[in-house]
């Protein structure tokens, strides 16, 4: 390396003593030689800043071993908001030299991997960096259905990691549906939406073993905030149950019915009634038909349906007719009023309309009953009810059930058990109130887990401890809800044979529940298939020999 001239004012004795003890510092480099140096290391990382990590110019975020701002709110050495970091200053991609940059373990991930991954971080996009993220979407470049940063999501500097050996075993199948065969009904009165109803993305998570880890991509939510509410409006983790057919606001269809509304005017004009036509063309009929064939009768024809075949036929049978012909909500509001007026209640009646129902359906029921009756619904149980009856049927009707899509979280089973075995307690100690808080805003595969769980840890079913600890019509409620969590086709098949059962048939009830079976013919298959299956008799002959007439022939169309 060349020397430059000795500065004029040392002398040349001095200017050797200077050299020779390194003091003269290489900026007496002649300008062609500094220009011609590389600017740092090999490399192109220069040392970095004690003030951050960046260029002159990009204003460093925040200083080493000063506190992180959350992930997902400032990058690792990013610039500043809309600017791209000149070249080379990406931080190197490997861990820094030790007592330089923070500890291994606080280095937040970048953007679309999962902590410990080792995946060289890419530049943003043209545009700049992306501002925060919506709630609830998942990190930049990372799929839907990744956990979102901060929900459920480990803490900066650290991983997901797996359960340790020996928590969560699965035991048995918490919350799994009905055994191959047993039909759940599809898209009616609270059970799970048919396949197809719900898009790829929030889908319901299929029903996995107690304890087992959450399938791909799907993360159930901490305990504490799906469970643990001081039982207030359950928190919804994916699409709200649909209503059933019959219950949402579109309740018609674009279809032609003159045929069959000619055919029904020509069953009921002139002399005598056609009771076989009545039957042929109303007993086959799904929601959306009978409401269109309805209001095409009554809008054609200048008549009323129901007024017309109120006139034209009587008792059971008419009972029937008018039953079908005012469709499944209006025929549950119907049924609903029925049960609340004149002498008594029947807590039965509101039972098979109002226990285990959707969110969806009850509030259409609670809509409709009001317009139909001008009152609401509250007000007139209110008013024939009492104490922890009515107290019960407030707490369903508020319709704040967990929906279907909401998964079944094994801590939060756990800690439903434990509170329902305190609240059911003895019968001095018992709280009915917190027992029907907590099991009528539960989900169908919610419940069956709870049962499941109940069983294991105490030995006994969750069914008898209610058996032995309530009575009348709200352990009724109870064992119904549970029965039709656990397999409808089966609750129902019951139901139909309480109806029949016993010294003389309760004509009102078999006809209400024959009825809002038939809607879905693929459930009322299902019904009959685990009545014979209950009761080792064939359903329709069972009801042949508790009807007859006109009466009988429409029951019968109906099931088979």
């Amino acid at each position: 390396m060349s020397r430059a001239n000795p500065p004029v004012d040392l002398t040349p004795d001095l200017w050797i003593v200077k050299l020779l003890l390194g003091a003269i510092d290489s900026s007496y480099d002649s300008k062609d030689e500094k220009s011609s140096r590389p600017a740092g290391p090999p490399g192109g990382y220069g040392a970095p800043p004690q003030q951050g990590y960046g260029a002159p110019g990009y204003p460093p975020q925040q200083g080493y071993g000063q506190p992180q701002q959350p992930y997902g709110q400032q990058g690792y050495g990013a610039p500043p908001p809309g600017q791209y970091p000149p070249q080379g200053q990406y931080p190197p991609q490997g861990p820094p030299p030790q007592g330089q940059y923070p500890p291994p373990g606080q280095y937040p991930p970048p953007p679309g991997q999962y902590p410990g991954q080792n995946q060289q971080q890419k530049p943003p996009q043209q545009g700049g960096y992306p501002g925060q993220p919506q709630y609830g979407a998942p990190p930049p470049g990372a799929p839907y259905g990744a956990p979102p940063q901060g929900y459920n999501a480990p803490p900066p500097g650290s991983y997901y990691s797996a359960p340790p050996p020996g928590s969560y075993q699965p035991q048995s199948q918490y919350g799994a549906p009905p055994p191959h065969g047993q039909y759940q009904q599809q898209g009616q009165y609270g059970a799970p939406p048919p396949p197809g109803q719900y898009g790829q993305y929030g889908a319901p998570p299929p029903q996995q073993g107690y304890g087992a880890p959450p399938p791909h991509n799907q993360y159930a939510p901490p305990p504490q905030q799906q469970y643990n509410q001081s039982y207030g409006p359950p928190q919804s983790f994916g699409p709200p149950t649909p209503p059933s057919p019959g219950y949402g606001p579109v309740q018609t269809a674009n279809i032609d019915m003159q045929k069959d509304v000619e055919g029904l005017r020509k069953a009921m004009k002139g002399f005598g009634t056609d009771e076989k036509a009545l039957i042929s063309i109303l007993s086959k009929k799904d929601p959306f038909q009978m409401n269109t064939l309805r209001t095409q009768f009554d809008q054609r024809l200048m008549r009323n349906l129901i007024t017309d075949l109120e006139k034209e036929t009587s008792g059971n049978f008419k009972k029937g007719l008018v039953q079908i012909a005012r469709g499944p909500l209006a025929g549950d509001c119907h049924t609903l009023y029925w049960a609340i007026k004149g002498m008594g209640t029947k807590e039965d009646a509101l039972d098979d309309v109002l226990v285990g129902r959707s969110n969806a359906d009850v509030h259409a029921i609670k809509t409709e009953y009001q317009r139909l009756f001008k009152q609401t619904l509250e007000s007139d149980l209110r008013g024939d009810l009492s104490a922890g009856t009515e107290q019960m049927y407030m707490i369903i009707i508020a319709a704040r059930r967990q929906e279907d899509s909401a998964p079944v979280n094994p801590q939060a089973i756990d800690a439903d058990v434990t509170t329902l075995q305190t609240a059911i307690g003895n019968i001095v100690s018992k709280n009915s109130a917190q027992v029907c808080e907590l099991l009528f805003t539960r989900n169908d595969a919610q419940l069956r887990a709870i049962s499941q769980a109940y069983q294991q840890r105490f030995r006994t079913s969750l069914r008898k401890a209610i058996e032995s600890k309530f009575s009348g019509h709200m352990e009724n409620s109870l064992l119904l809800l549970l029965a039709r969590a656990d397999d409808r086709a089966t609750a129902e098949a019951v139901r139909l044979e309480d109806s029949m059962a016993g010294f003389g048939t309760k004509d009102d009830y078999l006809i209400q529940r024959v009825v809002r079976c038939h809607w879905d013919q693929n459930f009322m298959r299902a019904v009959s298939a685990a009545y014979e299956r209950t009761y080792k008799k064939n359903l329709v002959k069972r009801i042949e020999g508790e009807t007859s007439g006109d009466y009988e022939r429409l029951m019968v169309a109906c099931v088979k």
